[in-house]
């Protein structure tokens, strides 16, 4: 391993892209220590902690803009609302290209077409930022008289300026994440992601620590906490299993007779990912998972206020208990949902008939199948048993957070880091960016972090072909 690494800084190209990529993420967290004037961050701060010991809404969805977005809104920075606005603006021109024929020509025009999908999507952004930077400076205005500065409440030029900052410092990030996409390695979006949630990793471990007390039953104690390592150790094997995981269809070339050769005949294999959906289902599934609990929480507070009694408080209470963060409604809706977003972006992207009319142009075919609707009709049988594993795993992976947090008395940011989204999507990035490692090393007859040696211990070298 240690060798690999120096092999990684022998090659100067791939040096740079490395270093570059590091200096990025280093700016990227530099960015989270200039705050936006006018608000109290050392009472924003206080807010967050309480609400996150009581496990309110409030404080599930600013853990959910922490890991997704590679931003942290309980420290009102220009970086606070991370990136997650671009990567909804390219979820949505995703899914409309799907259903609008003038953005899937678009797509299939080449780069000039994604080039100007890239512009609409950038424009998305600068709305959505616009809205959530609005909407997060008035939930902090209304939650605490003392969170913004009286002095601002009523100055226009300050609402323009605060927003402002906020849509620049996501846009800057986006800029960031291209320039790594451009002269880095690694996707750059995913890899602001991911260093986003790495920072948030230490203060998770001191809270365990902190946590951890034998003698106290409400504590974390020695049981709890082999259980959260042993979860911990489970979710990473299993999200490494899970990414790397295929399902192989053989697929034969025809054979060709030209004079008294044969060409073609080849096997090879048709790779099919059982987690195809990445971690998509539960980014859909976890943004929707915020509304039930907000709106039953709401609702129980109007039909229980002033002493009120009767089927709409009892209907109301049991909601609320039920979806909230831990219920058993709230679970099953969220495997529910895991499950329904795993296969819809199966449908839109994957695309059986396609790839049987690729098969078929490329003279190949799967062996006791004929080419076209038959072939589709496999492939579509083959993904849909194997993105039933795959969304098995992954509602695993959703609601064991939860679980901890109602089992183990362990706060929800702390779970979140420890076992579930968060760590799917470190492991997903880091095997990403191992495999582009690998490969540079490969292509410069290097031996890589995910292969073998030669025997004597030394680098794997390749012959020349032929």
């Amino acid at each position: 391993m240690f060798s690999t690494f120096v092999n990684v800084f022998k090659v100067p190209e791939l040096r740079n892209k490395v270093l570059f990529t590091l200096g990025m993420l280093l700016v990227f967290r530099l960015g989270h220590w200039i705050p936006i004037p006018g608000v109290n961050q050392e009472e924003l701060a206080e807010l967050f902690r309480a609400q996150q010991q009581s496990g309110s809404a409030a404080a599930k969805v600013a853990s959910f803009v922490s890991i997704f977005s590679g931003g942290e809104l309980s420290r009102s920075t220009i970086f606070g609302l991370g990136i997650m606005p671009y990567i909804t603006a390219s979820i949505i021109f995703q899914l409309l290209a799907t259903t609008i024929p003038q953005l899937k020509k678009l797509q299939e025009e080449g780069a000039t077409g994604r080039q100007k999908i890239m512009e609409y999507t950038r424009y998305v952004t600068v709305a959505l930022c616009i809205v959530q930077g609005t909407g997060f400076l008035i939930y902090l205005r209304n939650a605490s008289p003392g969170l913004i500065h009286p002095m601002f409440y009523d100055q226009p030029i300050w609402w323009v300026m605060a927003v402002g900052a906020m849509t620049a410092g996501c846009l800057f990030l986006m800029w960031l994440g291209e320039q790594i996409d451009k002269h880095g390695i690694g996707n750059g979006a995913s890899m602001i992601i991911m260093a986003g949630i790495l920072a948030g990793m230490p203060q998770a471990a001191q809270s365990v620590a902190a946590s951890f007390n034998p003698r106290d039953p409400e504590a974390i104690g020695y049981m709890g906490l082999i259980l959260l390592a042993a979860g911990f150790v489970g979710v990473v094997s299993g999200s490494v299993l899970m990414t790397v995981a295929q399902r192989r269809i053989p697929v034969q070339q025809a054979k060709h007779t030209r004079g008294r050769k044969v060409f073609g005949g080849q096997k090879s294999y048709l790779p099919l990912r059982l987690n195809h959906g990445g971690v998509m289902p539960i980014v859909f599934a976890s943004s929707l998972m915020v509304f039930p609990s907000v709106i039953f929480s709401q609702l129980r507070s109007m039909a229980t206020s002033g002493g009120g009694t009767g089927w709409w408080a009892s209907t109301t209470l049991f909601l609320d208990t039920n979806f909230s963060i831990g219920g058993f409604l709230y679970v099953l809706l969220y495997i529910g949902m895991v499950y329904f977003f795993s296969y819809f972006w199966i449908t839109v992207q994957f695309n059986p008939e396609e790839m049987s009319k690729q098969l078929k142009e490329h003279g190949s075919f799967i062996p006791g199948l004929r080419p076209g609707p038959r072939t589709a009709e496999y492939l579509e049988t083959v993904m849909t048993r194997v993105t039933f594993v795959g969304a098995g795993f992954l509602s695993i992976v959703a609601v064991l957070p939860t679980v901890v947090n109602q089992g183990l008395n362990i706060s929800y940011a702390v779970t979140q880091f420890f076992g579930g989204t968060g760590l799917l999507i470190v492991v997903s990035v880091s095997m990403d960016f191992l495999q582009r490692v690998e490969a540079n090393l490969l292509m410069r007859n290097y031996q890589g972090f995910l292969g073998g040696d030669d025997g004597t211990g030394g680098p794997r070298l390749r012959g020349p072909r032929g």
